[in-house]
């Protein structure tokens, strides 16, 4: 039987294994610290990999010259310098100074590529870093994609790079949430919304789970990558940096924004209005500082409360929608009926302006963050039947799929494909005139309710109390055989409960507990 290799993309589960080589290397060192190490790494051997394959096609051009910088520059290639490529780092990997070469080889990248200042790690010439497990992690990162044509390669090296970043959010657990929204989760998100032209917006982007989904997206359906442009913004420094790495990774061009005082207080982007907006805000944040925005443009159903910042994500990010444009958001569970401190009011707003599309109540165990139960909150800018809508005007669509998924390990819950056609053909259904399909109601699915009836159950979005209970499936036995036998099965359960309620009560008494009239 011939031996599985780890850099063969079409081997099931390569990802799984390169995993699990490198997080033996790892020893005693703690996840959130080797995270920095081994995407380092991984992103170092990216990048010289694109511009080795830009190389080798310069130096068959006469006119070219192969150790200009613009050369690359202009083809939105990252120009490694010479003492920076891999293949200088490998040759070094086993000599004590392996660190410091690695160190040197960032510093130089970051000089040669603006882009890129700030963004890559230099710490691997601390003493504490063990520079054996260093080299023969170098030799894994080595082995990736190494027996594949350049364009492949660096799709491999892409794949490997999220495939970690996942990883490493499960290591982490609750602080792994922090940067890594889980990939079931986004693509459900990607799949309803469909961003296949416009700009895509992230005002809380993590390491950009979201928009490497929508690149995917456009390209599995055969769209143009460059019909999107990309904008996101985060406040965690060391985040950001994840982000910046592993759009590159992907050969994704993005605007990704950073400062440490964060969306609310310093958005970076206050013109633009996108036409497709994909975030997992973290949940219930009290400490967001809504007390010195209490007059803000951005609150136009009300302004949120200071000890929660749910509403104040969701109309920062109905300010930034275009005219036509429709946001997905993953909010706490709370969201969709608390009525402390102004929340219900500001609910009552949005319902009634007909700003909220669609509603998905979420199974449990899907993020590394929290247990908290979480939702789907879909915003429409203008449900006016244009550009190939219903005219849903007036209505929302509440989706329950708490009972989806299938558990992936002890702790944690993933949506299936399947999982993830059904939510999202069930929502193009209703929304669009597109396609064959026709939308129905579902008992204990999917409903389609007025907001009238929304009304009437004082603007409450849970959608477990609109669609109902699902239907019994109907096994075939005529009512009177099952009557009979239901009957039949009492008398036994009930003649059953009277022995042993007989041998207890013996039982007692031999034991002297049981006395005549008691």
């Amino acid at each position: 039987m011939p031996k599985k290799t780890l850099n063969n993309g079409a081997n099931l589960g390569f990802e799984a294994q390169l995993w699990a080589a490198a997080d033996k290397l790892r020893g005693n060192m703690e996840p959130s610290d080797y995270k920095h190490v081994a995407l380092g790494l991984i992103f170092l051997k990216y990048i010289s990999d694109a511009s080795e394959a830009k190389r080798a096609e310069l130096l068959k051009d006469d006119l070219a010259d192969a150790e200009d910088p613009e050369e690359y520059l202009a083809e939105n290639v990252f120009w490694v310098p010479r003492e920076a490529r891999w293949s200088h780092l490998q040759a070094a990997a086993k000599e004590a100074m392996i660190g410091k070469h690695i160190d040197n080889a960032m510093l130089a990248i970051e000089a040669k590529n603006a882009s890129l200042k700030g963004v890559l790690p230099k710490e691997y010439a601390r003493p504490a870093l063990n520079k054996v497990m260093l080299g023969e992690l170098i030799d894994l990162v080595s082995g990736i994609g190494m027996a594949e044509e350049s364009d492949r390669s660096r799709d491999i090296l892409g794949r490997v790079y999220e495939y970690f970043l996942g990883s490493f959010a499960g290591s982490e657990g609750k602080r792994g949430g922090e940067f890594y929204t889980p990939r079931s989760v986004v693509r459900l998100l990607v799949e309803m919304l469909e961003p296949y032209k416009g700009r895509v917006y992230d005002p809380c982007c993590g390491s950009g789970g979201m928009f490497v989904q929508s690149e995917k997206f456009v390209e599995e359906h055969g769209e143009r990558i460059g019909d999107i442009a990309i904008y996101g913004q985060e406040s965690n420094y060391t985040t950001w940096r994840l982000a910046k790495m592993n759009l590159a990774v992907r050969g994704i061009d993005a605007d990704i924004r950073w400062n440490n005082e964060g969306s609310f207080h310093r958005d970076e982007l206050p013109d633009l209005k996108a036409d497709f907006i994909l975030a997992n805000p973290p949940f219930n944040i009290s400490d967001w500082g809504g007390d010195r925005l209490r007059e803000d443009a951005r609150w136009k159903f009300g302004v949120p409360p200071k000890g929660n910042a749910n509403y104040a994500w969701l109309q920062h990010m109905h300010h930034h929608l275009a005219p036509n444009g429709t946001a997905g958001v993953v909010l706490a569970n709370g969201s969709m009926s608390s009525a402390q401190s102004g929340e219900g009011a500001i609910r009552r707003a949005m319902v009634e302006a007909d700003v909220v599309d669609c509603m998905v109540a979420l199974p449990g165990q899907l993020f590394y963050s929290t247990q908290i139960p979480a939702c789907l909150w879909f915003l429409a800018r203008n449900k006016n039947p244009d550009n190939g809508w219903r005219d849903r005007r007036g209505e929302v669509l509440f989706i329950d799929a708490r009972k989806h998924g299938r558990m992936v390990d002890r702790t944690r819950r993933e949506f299936t494909d399947e999982d993830i056609a059904q939510i999202a053909d069930t929502y193009h259904a209703w929304r669009s005139t597109r396609g064959t399909a026709r939308y129905m109601d579902e008992p204990g699915f999917c409903k389609s309710v007025t907001l009238e009836e929304i009304g009437r159950h004082n603007h409450v979005l849970t959608p477990g109390r609109y669609v109902g209970a699902a239907a019994a499936e109907d096994d075939g036995e005529p009512f009177d055989d099952k009557m009979k036998r239901l009957v039949a099965q009492l008398r036994g359960q009930r003649a059953e409960g009277v022995k042993l309620d007989a041998a207890i009560a013996a039982n007692l008494k031999s034991l002297g507990y049981w006395e005549h009239g008691e």
